[in-house]
């Protein structure tokens, strides 16, 4: 039979639009979020609202079962719609459009529900599944849910992307002995049979990243304070703790609720302010909307807690709850801002302890808070600028990092400083106010800002914010007679030989026996002339970046760290040693002098927040740089040194706590195993020490790291005073790293390649440390291959930390050479490795590099 001309061209016209149609799918269908396909729906969808309902079996080996009734406003009908679920496609039970049942086409981590099936306007979908587990944290008795970037498609399906915010209404239905927290208020409890079915309201609209719910057999505590009800849930039982911290956890919340809503002008911007404490906690914490996770450890502290770690505590609230304006209010857009909402957390952070803790000197809080940890990074290979490119939404967990958490406040205080604290702050309530419930990227704000100010504010973020790396400075100093200034000119360069320049404020210092003249610098271009100084008499010492607010490396003399020790000014002081280290890890300060000078200052040290620096700076040269033979050397001065100054009397009990940290960390001699045998067994005290439960439990593993020849028994012993269940479980998993037997060490280690065994990923790191111990490192050094070869499947599983710090556990406690050829070995294997997890290859093994060359 002859085919009518007419249905060769429907079919050819057909055959074409369906081979476009396949085209547009296949340009945007990609594993993760990929940028492009953000980007369509982004203009494609809008009003965007789910149903969620999960029930939650009391034997955690079952599956969670779960509803989503999605309702969604489509505007274009040219591409399928894409939702994310990043689950096995047997987790997806039913689908029903608009009311017809529908076929699931679930392909490359995407639901992909049919043009066909929908219409412009309003789409309902209802959708039965299994909750992906990924993300959802389950213990025996308690879960909870952590879905930052990218892992809220990990548990339901979702758009799961920060510019596409929606309103939820949640209902969980859990063992009736267990209590449910999430970002809106309870409505109504419905009994059924041992369960209880928890419905919960509508909330605001929030991105993915920031749902959450915490459910399982917690403790409840609730405060009223100024008109806002907040509830806290926790498990921790150590009475003493709990007793000490209540009170002060909720105070502080409120407290820097106060704080936001002046500095802002917009009052607390959610419904509710509750948080819930969680063991083993991935992170500090957690900024979802209404109902804060936090790790419980950082939150309940005793009388034996230093004013560090309660500084820490107070800083790590006002961070997460800043971010209910920043981040949570006004979202960014896309994760390559990821930074901008952290920057503001930490800056606005720093700002709001100050009343809290009157005390303390915040100035010099911001420098050890700040600069260590950004130059961790920014000295390194690996370094990124402040803001990153993002392709796809699944590299968005490698991006975090000490360069948004430390490096990006830097950059904004110095920003502060230009335009001027008034101006800076009416363009954040300015930014708040215009963005509210929305998105916004850097570039919104800097517009606002650049209406402010005659600085080219653009440029001036260019080098800042996207650039990567920092300044080295160069002084050269002239005098007439050898007696006064004649010239005096500051120079700067990038470290990396880029031909970059960072506009900065800072001072310098002259020092003279009686007085100090401080210079301030505001250096806009390659070198400057420090007029004021001519003439000055010639000083005994002059110290760089004075005040702390400078960024980069700055000159020393072989002996700064002794000029330090006398200076009166913390800040000044504080920043001068975290320099001599960094000229130190350079190669610029001898490596003698610098420990002896820096053992000295230990002794003379009365800051706590200086004194942490030093304990954990020489920690570091310690077992990183020094090879054997001079490590045990070092050790047979250092070790009685420091239990002289334990024994003495007339320091407080806080810089004893610090001085204890570094005496234990090296007490791995026979005469100091023995001492802290004494210690843990409490036949032996040091005055104004003051030791907690946690402590001994530590003391008791290092003994065992030690090789103490009773350690089975100290273990047995330490695991047998633990009354927190949570606790005792953690002492479990850790036994078999803290095995006496080698082959006992390696078969734990080996058990890391089973993503199951890594889900407790803070007691994964504890138990790396004790592995790759510098003691142990004769049997561990075969394992870093292994370690290396897993990171990009810890990448893909793990919490947004998870893979540089698994890095730093391993690899990055090497100082070898051995070590240092299986890194170059694995460089060479892998050229075109992920560029973004080869960047925390080199971040993590900066020291490893820097200790063959120091050598």
């Amino acid at each position: 039979m002859k085919i009518p001309d007419c249905l060769y061209l429907v079919a050819g016209i057909f055959f074409i639009t369906a081979c476009q149609q396949g085209a547009k799918r296949q340009n945007l269908l990609d594993v993760g979020i990929p940028e492009k396909m953000a980007e369509y729906r982004r203009g494609q969808l809008s009003d965007i609202h789910y149903g969620l309902s999960f029930s939650i079996p009391e034997d955690r080996g079952q599956p969670i079962r779960a509803h989503l009734s999605l309702e969604v406003v489509l505007h274009a009908l040219d591409q399928p719609l894409y939702l994310d679920f990043n689950e096995d496609k047997s987790h997806l039970l039913a689908l029903t459009v608009n009311g017809v049942e529908t076929a699931i086409d679930h392909e490359q981590e995407h639901l992909i529900i049919a043009a066909d099936v929908l219409h412009e306007g309003e789409n309902i979908i209802a959708i039965d599944f299994i909750a992906g587990e990924l993300s959802l944290n389950r213990n025996d008795d308690f879960l909870y849910t952590l879905l930052v970037p990218d892992r809220a498609s990990t548990l339901f399906p979702c758009f799961d992307q920060p510019d596409l915010k929606a309103t939820y209404q949640l209902t969980i239905t859990a063992p009736k002995d267990w209590e449910v927290l999430t970002t809106t208020w309870e409505e109504s409890r419905t009994e059924r049979d041992a369960y209880i079915a928890h419905r919960f309201g509508k909330t605001d609209k929030i991105s993915t990243y920031l749902f959450s719910f915490v459910a399982g057999k917690f403790a409840v505590a609730a405060q009223r304070l100024e008109g806002m009800d907040m509830r806290f849930l926790y498990r921790e039982n150590d009475s003493d703790k709990v007793q000490a911290s209540l009170d002060t956890v909720f105070t502080l919340h409120r407290q820097t609720v106060d704080c936001l809503e002046r500095y802002t002008a917009f009052p607390f911007p959610f419904q509710k302010l509750d948080f819930a404490a969680i063991p083993n906690f991935q992170y500090g914490g957690m900024e979802h909307v209404g109902a804060i996770q936090y790790r419980e450890s950082s939150l309940f502290l005793d009388e034996t807690a230093t004013e560090n770690q309660k500084l820490g505590r107070a800083k790590l609230i006002a961070h997460e709850t800043a971010h209910m304006w920043f981040g949570d209010l006004v979202t960014m857009v896309w994760f390559d801002d990821v930074w901008l909402k952290e920057v503001f957390a930490n800056f606005m952070a720093d700002k709001i302890v100050n009343p809290a803790f009157p005390q303390v000197n915040h100035d010099l809080s911001f420098v050890m808070g700040h600069y260590p940890a950004a130059y961790g990074e920014d000295r390194t290979k690996g370094t990124n600028p402040i803001r990153q490119p993002l392709a796809n939404l699944k590299e968005a967990g490698s991006m975090y990092g000490n360069i948004i958490y430390n490096k990006a406040p830097i950059m904004m205080r110095q920003l502060e400083k230009a335009i001027g604290q008034n101006r800076f702050r009416e363009g954040v309530q300015a930014y708040l106010k215009r963005y509210a419930y929305g998105n916004a990227e850097w570039d919104d704000l800097i517009a606002i800002w650049d209406e402010k100010t005659d600085i080219d504010l653009k440029q001036w973020s260019d080098v800042w914010v996207n650039q990567a790396g920092r300044p080295v400075f160069d002084a050269d100093v002239r005098y007439d007679n050898d007696s006064t200034i004649r010239s005096f000119t500051l120079a700067q360069h990038a470290e990396d030989g880029r031909a970059l320049i960072w506009p900065q404020r800072f001072s310098v210092a002259l020092v003279y026996p009686d007085t100090i003249v401080e210079i301030p610098v505001n250096i806009t271009g390659r070198e400057l002339s420090l007029k004021t100084a001519v003439g000055a008499k010639r000083p005994m010492s002059i110290i760089y970046n004075y005040d702390g607010l400078g960024y980069g490396v700055f000159p020393v003399t072989d002996h700064t760290v002794k000029d330090l020790m006398s200076l009166k000014d913390d800040v000044a002081r504080g920043y001068g040693y975290v320099n001599c280290y960094e000229q130190f890890l350079n190669g610029n300060y001898p490596v003698e002098p610098f420990i002896e000078e820096m053992r000295g200052a230990l002794a003379v040290e009365s800051n706590e927040l200086i004194l942490e620096y030093l304990v954990g700076s020489l920690a570091a040269v310690f077992w990183h740089f020094l090879p054997d033979e001079a490590r045990n050397h070092f050790q047979q001065q250092l070790e009685p040194y420091l239990f002289r100054m334990l024994q003495s009397k007339g320091r407080s009990a806080n810089l004893k706590k610090s001085l204890f940290q570094l005496y234990r960390s090296i007490a791995y001699s026979g005469e100091g195993r023995e001492r802290l045998y004494q210690l843990w067994n409490k036949t032996l005290s040091f005055p104004d020490l003051k030791l907690n439960n946690d402590d001994f439990s530590g003391i008791a593993m290092d003994l065992a790291v030690y090789g103490h020849p009773l350690s089975g028994e100290i273990l047995e012993k330490a695991k047998a005073s633990l009354t927190n269940p949570d606790k005792r479980q953690r002492f479990d998993f850790l036994l078999p790293a803290l095995s006496a037997d080698s082959q006992v060490r390696d078969t734990f280690f080996l058990s890391m390649r089973d993503a199951k065994n890594r889900e407790k990923e803070d007691w994964v790191l504890s138990a790396m440390n004790y592995i790759h111990h510098p003691l142990r490192q004769a049997d561990a050094v075969a394992h870093i291959g292994v370690s290396l070869e897993l990171l990009k499947e810890i990448q893909q599983t793990g919490d947004i930390f998870f893979p540089k710090r698994w890095l730093s556990t391993t690899i990055g406690q090497y100082r070898s050479k051995e070590a240092y050829e299986i890194l170059q070995d694995f460089l060479t294997d892998h050229p075109d490795y992920n560029p973004i997890l080869m960047r925390k290859v080199l971040q993590a093994t900066d020291n490893l590099e820097r200790a063959q060359r120091l050598h």
